[in-house]
Order: structure tokens, then sequence, then C-alpha cells
């Protein structure tokens, strides 16, 4: 940590740079992260530290000019620059201020594969020939090390023939560029670049949000058939190799019919959406519920005996009977009857079974007068 007055900056990475260090921290006064190479504390004759109070400023202040806006999304966009060439470095660095990206360095492979895995940049420039690991050999290492996440990979090499250029591209480089190279051509290549990473994440998030959609009812917000089924696979399998109890809770609407045909199917959606809401309320992060579809709703517990699985169960049937709905003018009481059937075993069950007996037992509770609870005669 360097202290300075008001200003203290708790120092997460130190990056030599000819006579200068470069400090990536926060500053306490202002709540500004300073960039990396872009903070500088200036050697002594002594090997001390002379701290600039006006350079930090300058970086923490808002930039003239710039909107707000336009600077968050460019530090938000991140980028490594590998070269052992503090020289290139600093090229390098002097292209892209104009544009405020927040840019890291690295001066070899591995201490490039560090900063990749600590700030995850979207765009890296690295140089071919480097003392340890060599640019190819970077962009191969990134690609396969990294799969969880697509960063634009830009060659500099002062070689410019097409052999070499296949071999780049075919180690996993996105793009190239000479030495000596034009800084226009440079901030060009960067913009080609972002543009791409900005596609991949669009992509990214509308893949995110079709898988959400797949798996999510649209009425209540629940887990659907398709993930009660991933996940509950999942568990089952847990359960026998761990060897805890499982227990699947089968509950259905009493009369829901009555409700559709007496004030028409906005009010069945509202109470759909009413069970749904107290089910979810009453669930652990740890257990599952779902709607399985129409007026049937699944609840999956684990790690509980048959007394402890109970007790939530039951909670549920009580506190969706108190619930009124008001239809017209008319107040209506909806209940709901529940079948639970259990596993522990060394050998997995099948989740298909135990959704049956789930039934089996849901259908005992409806034949014996409903808006209770019944479980399956299977010991666990």
């Amino acid at each position: 940590m360097f202290v300075l007055g008001k200003w203290q900056l708790n120092c997460s990475r130190i990056l030599e740079r000819e006579d200068c260090v470069a400090v990536k921290g926060t500053c306490s006064c202002l709540g500004r992260q300073c960039l990396v190479g872009r903070c500088f504390f200036r050697r002594t004759a002594t090997g001390g530290i002379k701290v600039s109070v006006q350079a930090i400023e300058r970086r923490s202040a808002a930039r003239p000019g710039v909107p707000p806006g336009v600077e968050n999304r460019c530090q938000e966009f991140k980028i490594l620059v590998v070269d052992d060439s503090p020289i290139y470095r600093k090229l390098v660095d002097q292209s892209l201020s104009k544009d405020h990206y927040l840019v890291l360095f690295a001066k070899n492979g591995r201490e490039a594969l560090a900063v990749f895995a600590e700030h995850r940049p979207a765009l890296i420039i690295t140089d071919w020939t480097m003392p340890d690991i060599g640019g190819p050999e970077l962009c191969q290492r990134i690609r396969r090390e990294f799969q969880d996440q697509y960063a634009y990979l830009i060659l500099l090499t002062s070689n410019s023939t097409k052999e070499q250029i296949i071999e780049g591209l075919a180690a996993g480089a996105d793009d190239y560029l000479t030495k000596p190279f034009h800084p226009g051509e440079l901030v060009a290549r960067v913009g080609v670049g972002r543009r791409v990473i900005e596609l991949h994440r669009q992509i990214e998030a509308k893949n995110r949000q079709l898988e959400e959609l797949a798996l999510t009812d649209p009425l209540t917000g629940l887990p659907n058939r398709r993930a009660i089924d991933i996940w509950a696979s999942r568990q089952f399998s847990a359960a026998a190799r761990h060897d805890f109890p499982i227990w699947v809770v089968m509950a259905d609407l009493d009369h829901f019919k009555r409700i559709n045909d007496t004030f028409g199917h906005d009010a069945g959606d509202e109470v759909l959406k009413g069970f749904s809401g107290v089910l979810k309320a009453n669930t652990r992060q740890s257990n599952m519920c779902g709607r399985l579809g129409g007026e049937e709703f699944l609840l999956i517990l684990t790690h509980v005996d048959r007394k402890q699985a109970e007790i939530p169960v039951e909670r549920i049937r009580q506190r969706f009977e108190m619930h009124e709905f008001s239809f017209e003018g008319k107040t209506a009481v909806v209940t709901a009857s529940f079948g639970v059937a259990g596993f522990r075993g060394s050998a997995p069950s099948e989740f298909s079974s135990l959704l049956s007996r789930a039934d089996a037992a849901l259908y005992a509770a409806k034949g014996k007068g409903r808006n209770r609870v019944e479980f399956d005669d299977g010991v666990v």
C-alpha cells in the first residue's frame, strides 16, 4: 500500500517499466480505479518511490471531451499488450491512448498468461518473439486453457512472409501487424477486434437468454419439466454416490377446472402464479421446485429424513390454503394435494420411477378428501 497525504493506493500488481513502476490500485478519496501502466511512481536515485499527486489526479478525473458513458465502455474493454521490448510497449500504449482503453502490460508470455487469468482482457496484442513463450505458443495456450472466454488475438511480427503469417493464424491469432507498425493501422485493427468481441458478447447474451427461456415456464417463472429432468438426473446420481435421501413431491391444485369454468382462464393463471409464489418462497436454494404442466407442480428435497421432508410440504399446503383470491368481486380459496415418494440407496433410482410413486401417493391424497399430504409406502 502506498500512502501520500490523502492518497492511499491498494496495489494488487506492480509492473516494471524502465525507470517507473506502474501500479493498479484504487484511490481511497476519489474511489476511482487507476489504469495499469497509466499511474506512474517515479524511482528516486536512492531506489525509493516518488509519487506524483498531479499525475494521479489527472488520470483519476474525468477526461475532457469524453462523455462519461463512452469512457466507461472503453474502460470495460481491456487490452493486454505483451512485448519484451519497453519501447514497443510504450509505442502501443501511446497509439491507444486517445481511445482511453484500459491497457494492461506483460513483459513475457508467462506473465501474460497470469495477467490474462486475473483480468480476462478482451483483446491481446502480442509480440511474436519473446524469451520464454513466443507469440504463436501464447495464442495456442490461451485458446486451449481459456475456452470459456473468446479473446481477439493480434500478433506483432517483423517478418511478413506468408509462411509465418499462416503459422500465426493457424496457432489461433485473429490478425497480425508487421513491425514497425503505423499507429493508425494499429488503432484500426483494434477497432475491428472490438467489433468482433462485441458481436461475440451479443451472441453469448442471446444464447444465455434462449437457454433460460428453454428451461423456464413462461407463466410462473419456475423451472419447467426439462429443467427439472436435468437437475434431478444430477441429484439422483449424487444421492446414490454419497448415500443421502432424496424426496420427490408432486402437487396438484384441487378443483382447478372449476376456477377456470367459473371465473375464466385469466383467473386460473392468477391461481397458478399464486401457488408458484408460495412454492418458491418455501423452497431452499439447495432444493428444486418447478411446474410440470397444467396445475401440476414438483418439489424435490434432499438431505432430510421423512419427518423433516413433511414439514416444508405441510407448510406449503397450509399457506396456500390461507391465500385468498379475489375474482369479479368474489373471494375464492383454492387448496392443493400432495404426494411424496423417497429414495435412499447405493443403486441410483430412476427419476421417472420415483415420480410415478409420488403420483400414486398424490392420487391417494385426492381419494382421501384432497387438501392433504400423502406419503408413498416405500421405505427410505
